[in-house]
């Protein structure tokens, strides 16, 4: 059986978000979040964010997901990563710094259950904190 096709009016469309340009390189290896765990570090109240300057020549602001058990099992878990990764595609590309990493840790219930622009808020209190505190 073949997958159906793509209507015209759906593949025409223009104004779509790209999926790929609003994606932000992820941090994947364990050696890249246990460095930017020895950074720098600002608690908000949804929400852990990490930052490292790499100081090389890749000017990428890159980025990496966590939640500990601590925030529930793996569909809340899954929950509060899915809103961080939104999060960080919102507010990012505008407040990080390049040549930057970031670690977004998720709190317990907090991160899943806070209302989503103050999630974007905490996110750029911490930007602006860790930018800031040079």
């Amino acid at each position: 059986m073949t997958p159906p096709k793509a209507s015209d009016a759906l593949a025409a469309d223009e104004n779509a978000p790209s999926a790929v340009s609003s994606c932000l390189p992820v941090l994947k290896k364990r050696s890249d979040f246990l460095l930017a765990a020895r950074a720098r570090r600002q608690g908000t109240a949804s929400m852990m964010v990490q930052m490292r300057d790499r100081r090389d020549d890749n000017p990428a602001v890159r980025v990496g997901f966590t939640c500990s058990k601590k925030v529930g099992n793996a569909v809340a878990r899954n929950r509060a990563k899915r809103r961080l990764r939104e999060a960080a595609r919102a507010v990012l590309p505008a407040h990080g710094q390049q040549g930057c990493d970031y670690v977004l840790i998720g709190r317990a219930d907090a991160t899943a259950n806070r209302p989503f622009d103050l999630l974007l808020g905490d996110l750029r209190y911490a930007l602006k904190k860790l930018h800031g505190a040079k």
